[in-house]
C-alpha cells in the first residue's frame, strides 16, 4: 500500500511539473495577443514612462516623477511612431548609437522654442558643473555620447577614483517617445471622447541628473535632477507641458552650518520666484526620499517639485535654470570645507553604511532607477548614481549620543534648517 501511494505521489509531482513547464513556456514565449500584451506592458503611463525612459537613456533620476496608482498601471497598446519615427514596443527605447564626440544638438532640427532652449540650458549646466568639480578634484570626467534613431540621445560624464570624489556623474538626455490616449488623460487631466485607443500621443522629454560621492566622510553626497516634458498637439488636443526637478543633500555627519548654507541657497532661489515654493518643495523632498523599510530619509533634504505648469512656461524655465545654476554655490563650498578633514577608519565605515542606505533607496524605491532597469536602457548610465562601495552590518545601531546617532535623529525627524 505504501509503495502504491509513493507511485501515485510521483505521478502527481510529474503532472504538476509538466503543467508548470508548459505555463513557463507560455509566459516566456507567448503567442498571438498574449505576445503583444506582454511586450506592450513594457511601456507604461506617461509620467512613469517619461520618468523611466529618461532614466534608462541617461541617468537613474533624470526624470524621476511623482506617480499615482493609475499612472503606474497604464499600459501601452502597441508600436508607435512620432513624426514618422518608430519607437520600440518591447524596451520602449531605441538602441543607442555611440558617438566619438557630442553633437551640436540632441533635439531634432525642427524643434525650436522651449525644447531647444531647455536642451541648451541643461548642456550649459553640465559643462559648468563638470568644470567646477574637475577644477577642485584635479581629475577629468570620462564622457560617453550617443544618439537614437528618430532623434534624441544623451551625454554621460563620470569622474571615478578622483582625488576628492570617489565618484561623480553628470548626465543629460533628450528623449522622443509616445503614449496611449488613456495614459495621456491620466497625465494631463485633458479628456476627449471618441479617440482611437490604439492611437499614440507623441511626447518630448529632456533632463539633467547628477550624483556626487566624495571620499571624505565629512563631505556630503549631493544629487540633483531637472527636467522638461511636453506632448505634441494631437487630434485636436493642444500640447501639454510641465517642469520637474530638485536638489538634495546626503551627509554622513551633520554640520548644522553646512545644512543652513545648502538649504539657505535654495530658499533664496525659491523666495525670488515664489514665496510659497521653498516650504512646499522642501516638504515634497522630505516625503519622496524616504527609505520606508528603515523608517528614515536617505539624506537631509533639499527641494523637489513636479508637474509644475501653473505659470507661464518661460517663468518656470527661469526658476528651473536658476536652480541648476545654484548647484555649484550650494554644494561646492561644503566639499572644499571638509575634503581635507582628518577621519578615522570608523568614520569611513559609517560613511559606507550610509552609502548602503543610498543604494537601498535607489534600487528599491527610486522610480527612475527601478523602471529604467526593466525597460532595456543603458545600464551604465542608469546605475551611475550608485557609489563605488557600500557597507551593510547586521543590526547596526550607533552608540547613543554619538555623531552617528545625531545623523540618524535627523533622518528620522525632519528638521527646519532656515
Amino acid at each position: 500500500a505504501r509503495r502504491r501511494e509513493r507511485e501515485r505521489e510521483k505521478k502527481r509531482v510529474k503532472s504538476f511539473q509538466m503543467k508548470l513547464h508548459t505555463s513557463s513556456r507560455q509566459v516566456l514565449a507567448p503567442k498571438g495577443n498574449a505576445a503583444r500584451q506582454t511586450s506592450q506592458a513594457a511601456i507604461r503611463s506617461p509620467r512613469n514612462f517619461n520618468t523611466s525612459l529618461s532614466a534608462s537613456v541617461s541617468c537613474s533620476k533624470s526624470m524621476s516623477m511623482s506617480l499615482n496608482t493609475s499612472r503606474k498601471n497604464q499600459a501601452a497598446r502597441g508600436p508607435s511612431s512620432s513624426r514618422g519615427h518608430v519607437v520600440s514596443p518591447v524596451n520602449a527605447i531605441a538602441k543607442e548609437v555611440m558617438l566619438a564626440e557630442a553633437p551640436e544638438r540632441l533635439c531634432r532640427e525642427e524643434d525650436k522654442g522651449m525644447r531647444e532652449k531647455f536642451e541648451k540650458s541643461i548642456r550649459e549646466a553640465q559643462n559648468q558643473i563638470c568644470k567646477a568639480i574637475s577644477d577642485v578634484d584635479g581629475t577629468a570626467f570620462h564622457e560617453d555620447t550617443w544618439t537614437r534613431e528618430g532623434g534624441g540621445g544623451g551625454i554621460s560624464r563620470v569622474l571615478s577614483e578622483g582625488n576628492v570624489w570617489e565618484k561623480a556623474g553628470v548626465n543629460v538626455s533628450v528623449v522622443y517617445g509616445s503614449m496611449p490616449p488613456e495614459a495621456y488623460r491620466a497625465a494631463t487631466g485633458v479628456d476627449k471622447s471618441g479617440l482611437d485607443p490604439t492611437d499614440r500621443v507623441p511626447f518630448f522629454a529632456a533632463g539633467i541628473s547628477s550624483v556626487m560621492h566624495p571620499r571624505n566622510p565629512f563631505a556630503p553626497t549631493m544629487h540633483f535632477n531637472y527636467r522638461y516634458f511636453e506632448t505634441d498637439s494631437w487630434n485636436g488636443v493642444p500640447s501639454q507641458w510641465w517642469f520637474g526637478g530638485g536638489t538634495d543633500i546626503t551627509p554622513s555627519y551633520v554640520d548644522e552650518d553646512d545644512m543652513k548654507h545648502f538649504h539657505g541657497t535654495y530658499k533664496s532661489v525659491c523666495d525670488k520666484h515664489d514665496p510659497e515654493y521653498y516650504k512646499k518643495f522642501k516638504e515634497w523632498c522630505d516625503d519622496y526620499f524616504v527609505i520606508k523599510h528603515r523608517k528614515e530619509t536617505r539624506g537631509l533634504g533639499g527641494i523637489f517639485f513636479d508637474d509644475l505648469n501653473n505659470k507661464d512656461p518661460d517663468t518656470i524655465f527661469e526658476f528651473s535654470k536658476e536652480c541648476m545654476n545654484s548647484v555649484v554655490p550650494s554644494y561646492l563650498p561644503l566639499v572644499e570645507k571638509h575634503m581635507n578633514d582628518e577621519f578615522t577608519q570608523e568614520n569611513k565605515e559609517w560613511q559606507q553604511i550610509r552609502r548602503g542606505r543610498y543604494v537601498e533607496f535607489n534600487l528599491v524605491y527610486d522610480r527612475g532607477t527601478t523602471f529604467g532597469l526593466k525597460t532595456g536602457g543603458r545600464i551604465e548610465s542608469i546605475l551611475m548614481s550608485l557609489p563605488l562601495s557600500a557597507r551593510w552590518e547586521y543590526d547596526h545601531e550607533p552608540e547613543e549620543g554619538s555623531e552617528e546617532a545625531k545623523l540618524l535623529k535627523y533622518t528620522r525627524n525632519s528638521a527646519t534648517w532656515v
